[in-house]
């Protein structure tokens, strides 16, 4: 039974909180005042009649109790949304929705083969795809904004949120202009490296995670100068006008450097030490069940990684 006095404001309440780890984050997110959060904070508890959030040195966080509201929040929300989904589907008679997050290399050569062959067979089904690292992708799965990701689940989430297939291995290669100096010492060490200028994925990243630590392994000093995007759009611009280095998914190497706008601006850089990052999975989230557009698309996908 729902508890009398209980709102859907409340909820979402709850779960900013539980995001944004401050009530003044968590009270601009949803476009009410400070003080107005906290009132509704200290009606919850008094629902509930028990205390929901705690101040820590940062913010605020939520106890036991919130985190088992801010769970149950997710859940009400993702059905809801659901529902909608479904109901507007029927309404329109179209082939359904299916909403992917994945990283690059997986999307080139898992994801787009997949939805090449769910068009063809569905012309009615709406697919659409956010290409960005597993950091951001987890975030808007949990949000409810994808029905799965092909990814990996950032060390710093709660494991308990997800449930995951591995499915595959991706390797990370160096990418430069045309005419780089490096190229004329190829293949190059980690040692080669830290003087020219890095274009990396945000800081935290599990792909630059991997890069870093390679050199940090070799003892060889982390790059001074480094450009930080998440834009492959971007990256392609500043190697070929620049002589920065970056590291991306082979996949992504092996597509730009052999059918780039301008063929061969770019090279793969040859390396003499190997660089991988841990392996990929398709993660949906924990107890919410997939549309049967989306399980078809997850299915598909999930053969073409095991054939």
């Amino acid at each position: 039974m729902f508890r009398p006095g209980l709102k859907i404001s409340h909820l979402r309440l709850i779960l900013a909180v539980e995001e944004h780890r401050q009530v003044s984050a968590a009270a601009h997110a949803l476009n009410m005042s400070q003080p107005a959060a906290s009132r509704m904070l200290g009606e919850i508890e008094a629902i509930f009649r028990t205390p929901l959030c705690e101040r820590v040195a940062r913010g605020v966080e939520l106890t036991a109790y919130g985190k088992a509201l801010a769970r149950r929040a997710r859940s009400i929300f993702l059905e809801l949304r659901e529902a909608a989904r479904e109901i507007n589907e029927l309404k329109t008679g179209s082939g359904g929705s299916v909403s992917l997050g994945s990283v690059t290399g997986p999307a080139l050569n898992l994801a787009v083969p997949a939805i090449r062959q769910v068009s063809t067979a569905y012309p009615g089904i709406e697919i659409s795809v956010q290409i960005e690292n597993s950091n951001v992708l987890t975030r808007e799965l949990l949000a409810g904004r994808h029905d799965f990701v092909l990814g990996r689940i950032p060390e710093d989430a709660n494991p308990e949120h997800f449930a995951m297939t591995e499915i595959g291995e991706e390797h990370i290669a160096l990418i430069v202009r045309d005419g780089h100096p490096l190229l004329d010492r190829a293949p190059v060490s980690v040692d080669d490296l830290p003087g020219y200028d890095w274009v990396f994925q945000p800081r935290g990243t599990l792909l630059r995670r991997a890069v870093e630590d390679r050199f940090l392994a070799a003892g060889v000093p982390l790059p001074v100068t480094v450009i930080n995007t998440s834009s492959i759009v971007l990256t392609i611009a500043i190697v070929r006008n620049t002589s920065a280095i970056a590291a991306v998914a082979r996949d992504v190497a092996t597509l730009i450097a052999g059918h780039g706008a301008d063929s061969g601006d770019i090279r793969v850089l040859p390396i003499d030490f190997p660089l991988r990052i841990k392996p990929y999975s398709l993660i949906t989230a924990q107890g919410r069940a997939l549309t049967p557009s989306a399980r078809l698309l997850y299915d598909l996908i999930f053969k073409q990684a095991t054939a």
